[in-house]
């Protein structure tokens, strides 16, 4: 909504959307008018007093922080904004902290002061606790709540009335009765100037104040240094305070050339970096998505140079050649076409042939690899299943798509549970994941548990002489092979050795035992799950001269192995993950409770900033969902990541429990009770 008012502001849209209508110039994706959020990054771009604003409108559910992240690569600086009646989220944080790594300055806007029970000066408090006493306000609210349509301003000293209808025209006046307010917060920020550069301070110090030309003119820096973080009261659905916001981004926000050199690697993959003055095109993709009646939409920020449509580029990461189509601006779905871009513009261009989110074009000329943005690792998982048979041509090309347009979803073939497993940021993504399957690829998929990849092994030794013989009208079948078993270390997977001594096997049937080992380890003896830290010795056996074969040794080693294995106290083994939670410090007892219950041993607490990071081992099986429900305990608040670890043996009671239940299972329907 903060968007749509900006360009309502600036005459670019006549009216106002509204986000339930799903009638927003930026939320215009199917799934955004659906779930009423933003899923995808958007590009706008608007002009107010004489400077052009290039706008990236970011989803602020973590579900899609890629696209934050993307944008983060290639904007100047972040606007965060920060809801007033519910405060700072999970996202906020995790915005605050991706900025603060791409090196960006950061601005918050305090949003939603129309609403009933509106908090702005714990929210202002709370900001401070988070990031930094220099967070501070330059507009406050005069009256919250319903109704709201006054502000005052820190910069100018005077109170600011809004008038009604949503236009975001306003009258000025003095401060009156806040004079004395206002005069003190105006004095404190001439202070934060003076910091930002030492003649200021100097002079500062002299006088004991500064005129307003150098106060004005030691504002940008300021800025640029996060001396000061400025904070702004609107409301944007009704838009008041947007305007003035407007004002200060126009004229003291960051610019490209803010940022004119920006690091980049040379063709022989040394470190450099690439100035806004370089003459040859340097241009980052930023993002791909599909559009309809479009197809693939590029998105990009152009680093260096100017580029024309026609032009010939180079995909330094991929080492083909690309030639641009029509150039376009955007405001959300509306493309407008553009002749060329210049340096520190942001623009599209559709159906480039093998280029994706994360790569660089640039002049043959001048080949440089900008660095791709880090992406978080998925934290939840899930198992596709097709609602109807033949279409897994469909399914898989889907999935590619997806994945390279979002670089945060992930998918795998699991041959092991014979599974197609998706993992992403959270629920919502996943969902978001199906409904694009379906809208655009005409794929109807369900997401299930996905299975565990549970593996057997031994406790103790085993061993077995088995004989198979086999005799039918024309050539017979012989081999005896006598196999012992024996656990291994954790982790080794299967070891295979012969100690034959003797001629009572030839040495040729050597791989055709082993063949039938590996064969028994990958179908599982116990329960159909494979076979792992055991070690195998082919150690004696017997053979016909004429009937023994390689066919007939694989089998004899298959059941060899089975028979052994069986004796030897066999187990399950299960996955384990290491998980990280990052909470506030009030959530802690409620996130240990709850790992405990899911057999979670506790590895240790440790402080980041506001946050506590719990680290604990949890088996895989209790993990399903688990990103829902760390949000569901911390109001939204917390985060976690999980990578797998080590396989343990699966308790007794679990064990019996699932054998009872794959025993059951295959009863039942006579199908696959593998896993």
């Amino acid at each position: 909504m903060l968007t749509e008012a900006m360009l309502a502001c600036s005459g670019k849209i006549g009216r106002m959307g509204s986000i339930a209508a799903g009638s927003t110039a930026s939320d215009y994706h199917a799934s955004e008018k659906q779930h009423q959020i933003s899923v995808h990054c958007s590009l706008l771009h608007t002009e107010w007093m004489g400077r052009k604003l290039n706008i990236l409108d970011c989803p602020g559910y973590v579900d899609f922080i890629s696209e934050g992240l993307g944008a983060l690569r290639v904007g100047d600086f972040a606007l965060i904004v920060v809801n007033a009646a519910h405060g700072l989220g999970v996202g906020t944080d995790a915005a605050w902290d991706y900025a603060t790594r791409s090196g960006l300055p950061k601005m918050i806007v305090v949003n939603g002061l129309d609403k009933a029970n509106t908090r702005f000066d714990e929210v202002v408090e709370a900001c401070r606790q988070h990031f930094g006493k220099n967070v501070f306000p330059l507009t406050l609210p005069l009256n919250a709540g319903p109704g709201f349509s006054h502000t005052l301003d820190v910069m100018r000293n005077e109170a600011v009335s809004y008038t009604p209808g949503g236009n975001g025209k306003y009258t000025e006046a003095p401060a009156g009765a806040l004079t004395e307010r206002v005069q003190q917060l105006h004095r404190e920020l001439i202070e934060y100037v003076a910091e930002s550069d030492d003649s200021l301070m100097e002079r500062f110090f002299e006088k004991g104040m500064l005129a307003e030309e150098e106060f004005r003119a030691g504002l940008h820096k300021a800025v640029q240094d996060q001396v000061f973080v400025p904070l702004f009261a609107v409301s944007a659905e009704t838009n008041v305070g947007v305007t003035r916001l407007m004002d200060f981004i126009a004229k003291y926000g960051s610019s490209p050339l803010d940022r004119a050199e920006v690091p980049a690697k040379d063709s022989s993959g040394l470190p450099g970096s690439v100035p806004l003055t370089q003459p040859e095109p340097v241009v980052y993709i930023f993002k791909t998505m599909n559009e309809p009646g479009v197809g693939e939409l590029s998105l990009f920020r152009v680093f260096s140079g100017t580029i024309k449509s026609g032009d010939e580029l180079r995909n330094t990461g991929r080492d083909i050649s690309e030639r641009l189509g029509q150039l376009y601006v955007l405001n959300g779905h509306e493309r407008i076409p553009v002749p060329q871009l210049h340096a520190g513009d942001l623009g599209a261009v559709v159906k480039l042939r093998d280029t994706h989110t994360g790569d660089t074009l640039c002049s043959p000329r001048y080949q440089v690899v900008l660095p791709k943005v880090e992406y978080p690792a998925p934290n939840i998982h899930g198992a596709l299943k097709l609602r109807s048979k033949g279409d897994e041509d469909r399914l898989a090309i889907g999935l590619a798509t997806l994945h390279q347009e979002d670089p945060t979803f992930h998918y795998r073939v699991d041959d092991e549970i014979h599974q197609t497993i998706v993992s992403g940021q959270g629920e919502i993504h996943l969902q978001v994941i199906c409904e694009r399957l379906a809208r655009r690829f005409n794929v109807n998929v369900e997401l299930e548990e996905p299975h565990v990849p549970y593996r057997e092994t031994i406790r103790g030794r085993g061993d077995s002489r088995y004989r198979h013989k086999k005799q039918t009208g024309g050539a017979g079948q012989f081999a005896e092979v006598w196999l012992r078993v024996e656990p291994g270390a954790r982790d080794s997977g299967v070891e295979f050795k012969q100690t034959l001594v003797g001629t009572n096997v030839d040495r040729v049937f050597v791989p055709s035992v082993e063949k039938g080992v590996a064969t028994a380890c990958k179908e599982g003896i116990l329960a159909g799950f494979r076979v792992t830290d055991v070690k195998a010795e082919f150690y004696d056996g017997k053979m016909h001269p004429v009937d023994s074969k390689d066919i007939a040794f694989q089998v004899a080693g298959y059941h060899a192995f089975k028979e052994a294995f069986q004796a030897a106290r066999p187990i399950l083994l299960e996955p384990i993950y290491v998980v990280t939670v990052t909470v506030p410090e009030d959530y802690v007892g409620a996130i240990m409770g709850d790992l405990s219950s899911r057999r979670g041993q506790i590895l240790g607490v440790e402080s980041e900033g506001h946050f506590q990071i719990i680290r604990a081992q949890v088996p895989q099986k209790e993990l399903y969902r688990y990103s829902s429900n760390v949000r569901a305990l911390t109001s939204g608040r917390g985060r976690h990541a999980e990578e797998f670890s080590h396989y343990a043996e699966l308790p007794n009671e679990f064990a019996n429990r699932l054998l009872n239940e794959l025993k059951a299972k295959a009863n039942g329907n006579g199908g696959d009770h593998s896993k």
